[in-house]
């Protein structure tokens, strides 16, 4: 079985963020939006930006960032992180805390990528591959949730916001982890649809995972890409989730450039697209062109693959990822 891995420690070398990109005040909820989500402005992320502009205006200098995640840098990191670090000190309650990290780090990359990242594929303005990429309607029977830590969000190479540029933001549907808003929308929806029609993308070794042809289709079906057995747990009282395993997935083209945790695991863009390539193999799902919907995916993910080289390329880095493991990929 091959499982799909794209985790917030492993997924990207350091590229240079910009040198300052904290003006324009707090974010709106329309710049939220245009980052690839349809929910409006979580209160906690509001929060964070609004400290952090506040005490962008008592030190009387601008923030700079970079790096990475676009981490502060300068003078005024040391006085950010004493600030957030006492504010988390007062956090007694453990969701509490949860909360406030991730909308701290999703604080800091909306400030430092303004300007500097595409709000659509979160690549650098002049790599842009907006413009190369080709739209394309995910069957209706279909609904992706991609499950995001707070430190894969505007990643240049996370390869989940290639389902939303192909797909579309209601067929493809970010939900943050630690976020609470986006959380409720999501199980919201979960419940909804009922459990029978809940399927989880990433396998849980835990439990023995059910293949494609298992999945029932005779209304919606949702697919969330990471599990959360607790949340799961105190909705339904089951402690199994309903994990899927592919049984054809190879690895990713993004293989070629970026590190994963091991070589028989993928992207989740490609294991979305194996995903639909199972599906369509099914017979009373053939009709609805999976093929061409899982094949629009790998196109996304050539595109991508081919901006982040001309972007080495042209900042004289290696366009060949680093050995870290000694068999063959599958």
């Amino acid at each position: 079985m091959v499982s799909p891995a794209e985790t917030a420690s492993e997924e990207e070398e350091a590229l240079p963020g910009p040198a300052g990109a904290g003006d324009g005040g707090e974010v709106s909820t329309e710049e939220w939006q245009r980052w690839g989500t349809s929910a409006p402005l979580p209160a906690v992320v509001a929060d964070v930006v609004r400290q952090l502009l506040d005490m962008e205006f008592v030190a009387g200098e601008k923030m700079r960032f970079g790096g990475v995640g676009s981490k502060i840098k300068g003078d005024f990191k040391d006085v950010e992180d004493r600030k957030h670090r006492a504010v988390y000190e007062t956090l007694a309650d453990s969701d509490q805390k949860l909360q406030y990290y991730s909308a701290r780090q999703i604080g800091c990359r909306l400030l430092g990528s303004r300007g500097y990242l595409c709000q659509k594929c979160w690549l650098p303005m002049e790599d842009c591959m907006c413009s190369k990429l080709a739209p394309c309607n995910l069957w209706r029977g279909i609904r992706f949730w991609l499950y995001m830590h707070p430190k894969d969000f505007l990643r240049q190479n996370n390869t989940r916001k290639l389902l939303w540029q192909v797909f579309g933001i209601e067929a493809a549907s970010l939900c943050l982890f630690g976020i609470q808003e986006h959380e409720d929308i999501m199980w919201d929806a979960f419940q909804r649809s009922g459990k029978e029609k809940v399927s989880f993308l990433y396998p849980n070794k835990s439990v023995t995972p059910k293949s494609v042809k298992d999945l029932k289709f005779d209304d919606l079906t949702l697919n969330a890409d990471l599990q959360e057995v607790e949340r799961w747990t105190a909705t339904w009282g089951e402690e199994d989730i309903p994990c899927i395993s592919l049984s054809m997935l190879t690895s990713s083209v993004m293989h070629k450039l970026r590190p994963q945790p091991a070589w028989d695991r993928t992207c989740t863009a490609a294991a979305a697209a194996g995903l639909l390539s199972e599906l369509h193999m099914r017979p009373e799902l053939s009709e609805f062109d999976l093929e061409g919907q899982a094949e629009a995916v790998e196109c996304s993910l050539d595109i991508l693959l081919d901006a982040f080289t001309v972007r080495r390329v042209r900042l004289g880095r290696s366009i060949t990822r680093r050995e870290r493991h000694r068999r063959d990929c599958i």
